[in-house]
């Protein structure tokens, strides 16, 4: 079918390794070839690096595409900030000529070019254009009927619109529409689109403040009788999981909704157990998800 090199970034190999077996784990079943990506850095983070240093940020995101040009494969990424900074140094090099002489005269130096021919991916582009929603349903072994699942986006997933082409960036459906072909049910909850909190520095710099946001969306997904929160990017995926653990010390108050990454997700309803899909590295509990999930009939292959 496709292949892919994949960006690791440095949430996913550093604290959440569960998310790349998942992510090369499940992809395989649908025949796409998933290539590590040798020599790759930091992407660099987006936002605060390009604030102070453009340059010295394209430079290091060309770098880390030129790797995937040499592979012949496009980036395949499953971290929003990693998304946000590939996808817009590639947006902005092969939209401006000027740049991409400045980068390609300091890539030189370690015999390096950054050319603008991979495309950078989110895996839920690829499981949505690559694979598809229906030959996934076709492949499901323990389909997630009756589990309620709260979608979080995450803000470089969406924006900026022009750059990231996925419908609206106010009413977006792409991962609830994901959630929906795994057979469960993705509920609508206050404030979906609202950030995790972590980004931009906030939970490095501001912890509290980081943490009043998670605790409001958190809230808002276990009102809406949620029994799991997905998500798309390795940091949301820290943020939701950690800050849970932060937010029962500070509040007194038991946060354990189960947090899975969309890849792991879709593992569970390929039929892989929880510690296949990487589960287990967690740091809030997921037993509530797997047992819901247990009662769902296993479909014969």
């Amino acid at each position: 079918m496709s292949k892919y090199a994949y960006f690791l970034g440095c949430l996913t190999p550093n604290r959440y390794p569960g998310i790349e077996h998942a992510t090369k784990k499940t992809l395989d079943v649908f025949g796409v070839e998933v290539l590590d990506m040798k020599g790759a850095s930091c992407c660099p983070a987006p936002g605060v690096i390009g604030s102070f240093d453009l340059l010295t940020w394209l430079v290091v995101a060309a770098r880390n595409i030129s790797i995937a040009e040499e592979m012949n494969a496009d980036i395949m990424v499953s971290c929003n900030g990693c998304y946000a900074t590939l996808q817009e140094a590639n947006f902005l090099l092969q939209q401006n000529d000027k740049l991409k002489h400045e980068v390609n005269d300091v890539l030189k130096s370690i015999n390096r070019e950054y050319k603008g021919t991979a495309k950078v991916k989110h895996v839920i582009e690829v499981l949505n254009e690559d694979v598809g929603y229906t030959n996934i349903q076709q492949k499901l072994k323990c389909p997630l009927t009756g589990v309620k699942v709260a979608v979080h986006y995450g803000c470089h997933f969406l924006k900026p619109s022009d750059v990231r082409k996925h419908g609206s960036s106010e009413r977006p459906t792409i991962i609830d529409d994901f959630v929906y072909a795994l057979g469960a049910e993705s509920v609508q909850y206050k404030n979906k689109l609202m950030c995790c909190g972590a980004g931009g520095g906030v939970r490095a710099n501001a912890l509290d403040v980081a943490l009043d946001f998670t605790r409001d969306k958190l809230d808002n997904m276990i009102e809406a009788g949620a029994d799991c929160v997905t998500t798309p990017c390795a940091f949301c995926h820290f943020q939701f999981d950690v800050g849970q653990i932060d937010l029962s010390q500070k509040t007194g108050k038991k946060y354990e909704l189960p947090v899975v990454f969309l890849t792991q997700l879709l593992g569970l309803a390929l039929g892989m157990t929880s510690e296949e899909v990487g589960l287990n590295n967690n740091k809030t509990q997921v037993q509530t998800l797997i047992n819901k999930i247990s009662n769902v009939p296993m479909v014969k292959a």
